[in-house]
């Protein structure tokens, strides 16, 4: 007997948060309507989510018994706009992630939980058209202070908060008489970030290769990307501000990322001394509130500047006009879990498809974007030299082989210190490794404090007197003695910030000193209070990681130490030498940014590498140079491209087992050019009590790779050794550990 037809039933296509690689089809209500990018109330499974409407058909997937209703639509309007939701679910394709994960992502937390769209409301100060029309000349004479906030407002577009006020000396009180002689309205607005109050300072004069760097991104038409290689202090931020204003001044919005949150605060505090625009800042300091106000700015048009942090990339614009990636070469633009895309590569893919112009700065480009400006068009612009006329500083390798070390410091670095604080010079002593000691060791047994539940070594904070595994976050007491032998003998080997911080506090005891690293910044404003006393001089000696040394301008260093040059130079990452050239040269670039010359002074046990002899020799980008042929000799990235399936579980056989299986299914697809490598165990192969295996995909060309993905992983969900593991996939993966 045949079947009958279906009727015909309306269906909402829906993303819910979950690890399933698919959309779910559901019955809207009756007297409902939704569009693409409106929030609703789903049944799934037995719980309640918060989904995005995808796209609606007259048609379900599912027999229509089967079709769960919608419980509710909790928007009238879309609530990511159509460019940011196309957007979002093409970065999912091509990173192949679930939809529903994908768009959380894209969402702010509290419009994730189901709240209004809806943002705070501020107090604000309008000008009338009686207040616009005042000669101020006249009123400075006999009401200064009216005056002046009758300008201010001027030069702000007419509205101030009262948030701003309050930052002026006197403003709300001015603001009360000015309002009494209808010189003002009271309004209410949304909250959407800051307007700065200080009067904007005028630009500096661009030198010629910065103003020829400007000139070519604003001979863009349309999309286009750009690489400014620019010198460390060579003025990159100075062209980055004059791009974003020709952005502003035509009514457009721009993006700029920036990889940590401790940049934030200095490039806003830069953007707010040159507009007198609306700005919004995104990053993991913001309250679950602020961040939905700054997020609905951005998309309804009212924030002119967006800076945040690599998960803005995703933020919804009204008009954007431009973006730009600072320190592109950044690790930090790498999400390292959940959803693993890459900010840096989803800025370009972003401006291509809203035909806007990108430029990508750093003085130390990665690979890739070489790669890109020789292959694919890129425009390579040049900033040789630092802006100012401040000159590069000189650079010496120490030689410490066989030398007296003293909490990692040599006896003629130590001289060196001296000799540029007894002039007057800042210090920076820079060490990428955290803690007192990254080991504690008996002398009499040969214990070491080793990790219960990963492959590693706990690191000893001797402060605290806590021995702690970071990554997993397991911590411990340090015993009172040897554990099995009972030996007072327990010595600390190496050296972290910690250690540092001690000696050099025993060394200089006259002289402030400032440390910054994951510890030191851990509670909220912390980075703002240390970066604030190393501005100020307070602080003399500066001590820090790979936090200290990105983006910031310290124009009082004129020493910079590094104290081992030895943690990269024989790393198992193919990236890793890539990777600690950038830093030196990060890292050097913070002495003598002013008037005073500054030096380097790099210790090392490998005097004689042929890494530190090429970059101190050539320079960063005869390195580059020469790893770019290295990569291209052995086929890796950029020369192609690699996946990584990663599995995990808490026996070591069933990771294995997994992806030999997923490796048995990838193969049976027998798609050319692709080439498989593994199972493995992990470089570290026991981490937070669970092993872990890798499957490595590598192919010589990007659509061959992405090709066998997009027919292979939705079949990883149905492998029967997959219920016994949790596994990832990680498309154009930045480490392998």
């Amino acid at each position: 007997m045949p079947t009958r037809p279906q009727a015909q039933i309306r269906v909402a296509r829906v993303a819910v948060p979950s690890p399933l690689p698919q959309l779910f089809d559901y019955r809207l209500p009756d007297d409902g309507a939704v569009v693409p990018g409106m929030r609703v109330r789903v049944p799934f499974g037995s719980s309640v989510r918060i989904g995005i409407v995808v796209d609606c058909a007259d048609s379900a997937s599912v027999e229509n018994h089967r079709l769960k209703p919608i419980d509710a639509i909790l928007d009238a309007q879309p609530v990511l706009p159509r460019e940011a939701l196309e957007f979002a679910l093409w970065a999912g394709r091509y990173y192949h992630h679930p939809p529903g994960e994908v768009l959380a992502t894209a969402l702010p937390v509290l419009l994730r939980q189901g709240a209004d769209a809806v943002p705070d409301q501020d107090e604000a100060f309008a000008l009338t058209a009686a207040g616009g029309a005042v000669e101020l000349t006249a009123l400075a004479r006999r009401a200064p202070r009216q005056a002046e906030l009758l300008n201010r407002l001027r030069q702000a577009g007419g509205l101030l908060t009262a948030d701003a006020l309050r930052a002026i000396d006197g403003g709300r009180a001015t603001a009360r008489t000015l309002l009494d002689k209808g010189w003002l309205r009271l309004e209410s607005r949304p909250a959407y970030g800051f307007v700065p109050t200080a009067e904007p300072a005028p630009p500096p004069e661009l030198n010629p290769a910065q103003a020829a760097a400007r000139d070519a991104v604003r001979a863009t038409t349309g999309f286009g990307c750009h690489l400014l290689d620019g010198v460390t202090g060579s003025g990159k931020t100075e062209v980055y501000l004059e791009l974003v204003a020709d952005t502003v001044a035509a009514g457009r919005q721009a993006l700029v990322l920036v990889p940590e949150i401790g940049l934030t605060p200095q490039l806003l505090q830069r953007f707010s001394r040159r507009f007198q625009v609306p700005m919004v800042a995104f990053h993991s300091g913001l309250t679950d509130r602020e961040r939905l106000n700054a997020w609905l700015a951005a998309r309804d048009g009212q924030a002119a500047i967006v800076i945040g942090t690599r998960s803005a990339i995703f933020t919804p614009l009204a008009r954007p006009g431009l973006i730009v990636v600072d320190e592109e070469h950044d690790l930090s633009f790498k999400q390292q879990d959940g959803f693993r895309y890459n900010a840096r590569d989803l800025a370009v893919a972003r401006g291509s498809r809203l035909g806007i112009p990108v430029v990508l700065g750093s003085a130390t480009p990665s690979l890739e974007t070489l790669y890109n400006v020789e292959r694919r068009g890129y425009s390579h612009l040049r900033l040789p030299q630092r802006a100012g006329g401040a000159q590069m500083p000189r650079t010496q390798i120490l030689d410490i082989r066989g030398k007296p070390l003293y909490g990692g410091l040599s006896e003629a670095l130590l001289a060196r210190m001296r000799e540029h604080l007894d002039q007057g010079g800042q210090v920076l002593a820079f060490l990428n490794r955290r803690g007192f000691a990254p080991a504690l060791f008996c002398h009499a047994c040969a214990w070491v404090g080793t990790c219960s539940r990963c492959d590693a070594r706990l690191t000893l904070h001797q402060r605290e007197r806590r021995l702690r595994r970071h990554p997993c976050g397991h911590e411990r007491p340090p015993p009172p003695a040897g554990p099995s032998c009972r030996s007072s003998e327990l010595r600390a080997l190496g050296q972290g910030t910690e250690r540092l911080e001690q000696e050099l506090q025993a060394r200089f005891p006259d002289h402030g000193l400032v440390r910054i690293d994951r510890d030191s910044t851990r509670r909220k404003g912390a980075m703002e209070k240390l970066l604030a006393s190393a501005h100020s001089g307070e602080g003399r000696i500066l001590i820090g990681t790979q936090m200290l040394a990105k983006g910031h301008h310290l124009p009082d260093v004129t020493l910079v130490a590094i104290v081992d040059a030895d943690q990269g130079l024989f790393g198992t990452d193919f990236r890793a030498t890539e990777r600690l050239a950038q830093q030196i040269v990060q890292v050097a670039g913070r002495a003598g940014r002013a008037e005073r010359p500054g030096e380097v002074v790099i210790q090392t046990h490998h005097p004689d590498h042929p890494l530190l002899h090429t970059l101190l020799r050539d320079g960063y980008a005869a390195l580059a140079r020469e790893l770019l042929d290295e990569r291209r000799q052995l086929a890796l990235p950029p020369y192609a491209s690699l996946a990584l399936l990663r599995a995990e579980a808490t026996a070591a056989e069933a990771p294995l087992a997994f992806l030999e299986e997923a490796r048995q299914q990838a193969a049976a697809l027998a798609l050319p050019g692709v080439e498989l490598l593994g199972p493995i165990p992990a470089p570290m192969e026991r981490r937070a009590g669970r092993y872990r295996a890798h499957l490595l995909l590598q192919a010589a060309r990007r659509p061959s790779l992405q090709q066998l993905l997009e027919r292979w992983v939705p079949k990883l969900g149905s492998l029967k050794s997959g219920r016994r593991v949790r596994w990832s996939l990680d498309v154009d993966p930045m480490e392998m550990l």
